[in-house]
């Protein structure tokens, strides 16, 4: 009995399986394109994540997928949490399947077909649409196998089994099973599978109601796991997502337990009302929908709290050192102290860019990784100026502040732009072949050399910057730009260097050039705002930056 009890779990976990893959197989730009677009507010998130978690018959399934759309930056954090509240209802189609189709059907004339026509459709059209949907199809056929011979074994095992001492009585009975339904999810790493055989085993007598339900609870509950696995090493945001997550489901299976009567009560009164037959597996089915409903309503409401706390958490260096530090309500109803707040900030920015610059610069292969947490805080200190200067600009301001507003922004824009090109150099400098020629590596480290020189010259935090300087080192980098380009060009064309690696050089030497000339368009308006306002430039540098990346001054 044990044997066919397994052989129906594993039955059940490979269709699983096999319904999940070929949905997202068949629909996976589509899906995709759900959890990007389809989640402008919570609420939009939730009916999202219920319809995509009710196709593809899993909620872990979604809920690491949103993670992993959050790790990679495509759904911010609070649009996330409504695709995880919607995936625990989503998630509660399993168990309606179960209870309504799974007991009803003849395996022979319904899930065997299923799995023969399913395997036809995969093997002969692999390539495309067909063959996933045909996946999907053999696994909703194993699926009604599996749940037959769940049925069967639990039927043999009812007899056997002393159902007085079973029972959910009391509290510790009711946490024991609550436990007995955690650890089955987590073994499984499936909900879904620890519910199918909560209502196997209760349809076939093995359990009562109450200690039913309270598996139940603890298999909602032990979904977490996977989430909890899927974090390791993720982001801030995605560990925030995947807390969301833990934090719903906690919350929903304790006042669920505190509230079992009542919602048992609720249960016996919505039969009634429908007219359905006792089944105690619908009404476990019913049970597990209300509750999760219910952890919506509760938790719905208190979103915008449950994000502001979640952001409080997980916060790293990075993040830190990305969020404003003079920008707030207080200074705003003040221009001048505004403009002077903006200045501090964009100092901030631009040893950032500079620093990101440097490195990229270096002959050395360059952290990539670094450069992109260090592009990530220019980004979002980028986004704050804006939005901070958008305010301002609501309001009624002189026309010296708006000007003074205006060269800001473009130099945010100039200093953004130069760290995209420094993420860009460091990027073909892994990959940039090695040049023979003694005489044009001389030429293109001369070139590289009076690079670094205009980044090192051109920094306004620095004591001895002087503009005019700047500009002579900029022309003397454009008149070795020409050099080295013309001396490329030479080599090609009598082949002592082969051409692809010449139009690779010149394709690198063009963007540090316009990573050179984004660094002084920033400069010359620096150095206007410094001449036109009493605010000047932060000469103590408002970060450091170290070998290790950003860390406040």
């Amino acid at each position: 009995m044990s044997g066919m009890l397994a052989g129906g779990l594993g039955l059940f976990l490979l269709a699983v399986s096999m319904i999940s893959d070929g949905l997202k197989a068949a629909a996976g730009e589509a899906l995709r394109g759900l959890l990007a677009n389809w989640t402008r507010t919570p609420l939009h998130g939730i009916f999202t994540g219920l319809a995509i978690t009710a196709i593809v018959q899993s909620s872990s399934a979604v809920t690491v997928a949103t993670i992993g759309f959050v790790n990679a930056g495509l759904i911010g954090m609070r649009r996330a949490l409504g695709i995880v509240y919607g995936a625990n209802i989503g998630t509660t189609m399993t168990g309606w399947l179960v209870a309504v189709v799974g007991f009803k059907l003849h395996v022979d004339v319904f899930a065997l077909p299923m799995i023969g026509i399913g395997m036809l459709l995969h093997l002969s059209g692999n390539d495309g649409k067909r063959g996933p949907v045909g996946l999907a199809l053999a696994g909703f056929g194993l699926f009604f196998l599996g749940i037959d011979v769940l049925r069967e074994a639990f039927e043999g095992l009812a007899a056997a089994i002393d159902l007085t001492s079973l029972t959910a009585d009391g509290v510790f009975g009711g946490l024991l099973f609550v436990g007995i339904g955690f650890l089955m999810t987590v073994l499984t790493q499936s909900s879904s599978a620890a519910i199918a055989l909560t209502l196997t085993a209760a349809s076939s007598g093995v359990l009562g109601l109450h200690a039913a339900a309270a598996m139940v609870i603890g298999a909602n509950v032990g979904t977490t796991s996977t989430a909890l696995f899927a974090v390791i090493g993720a982001t801030s945001n995605a560990r925030r997502v995947a807390s969301a997550h833990i934090i719903f489901n906690l919350v929903t299976g304790i006042v669920a337990l505190m509230i079992l009567p009542l919602l048992f009560w609720i249960l016996s009164r919505l039969e009634s009302l429908l007219g359905l037959d006792a089944n105690l597996a619908i009404t476990l089915a019913m049970f597990h929908t209300i509750f999760n409903l219910l952890g919506v309503l509760l938790v719905y409401p208190l979103n915008d709290q449950l994000a502001d706390f979640l952001e409080r958490r997980f916060v790293t260096r990075e993040e830190s050192a990305a969020r404003p530090r003079y920008l707030d309500q207080t200074v705003a109803v003040t221009p001048a102290l505004a403009v002077n707040a903006l200045m501090l900030e964009m100092s901030r920015v631009t040893e950032l860019a500079y620093s990101m610059s440097l490195a990229a610069l270096s002959v050395e292969r360059v952290h990539g990784k670094r450069l992109e947490v260090d592009y990530q805080v220019v980004r979002n200190l980028s986004s704050a100026i804006t939005d901070f200067i958008a305010m301002l600009e609501r309001g009624k301001l002189g026309s010296e502040v708006s000007q003074q507003l205006g060269k800001i922004l473009q130099t945010q824009q100039y200093l953004l732009l130069s760290a995209e090109q420094a993420l860009e150099i460091a990027a073909q400098q892994a990959t940039l072949g090695e040049v023979d020629d003694t005489e044009l590596q001389t030429s293109i480290s001369r070139f590289r050399a009076d690079a670094v020189k205009l980044v090192q010259t051109a920094n306004p935090a620095d004591a001895a910057y002087d503009y005019a300087d700047c500009t002579r080192q900029y022309d003397r980098l454009q008149v070795a730009y020409e050099e080295i380009k013309a001396a490329l060009m030479l080599a090609g064309s009598e082949l002592r260097v082969p051409i692809p690696l010449i139009i690779d050089i010149i394709d690198q030497n063009s963007r540090i050039r316009r990573l050179c000339r984004q660094l002084m368009g920033a400069v010359r308006i620096l150095d206007e705002l410094t001449r036109e306002s009493d605010t000047g430039f932060a000469r103590d540098g408002a970060v450091t930056v170290s070998g290790d990346g950003v860390s406040p001054g």
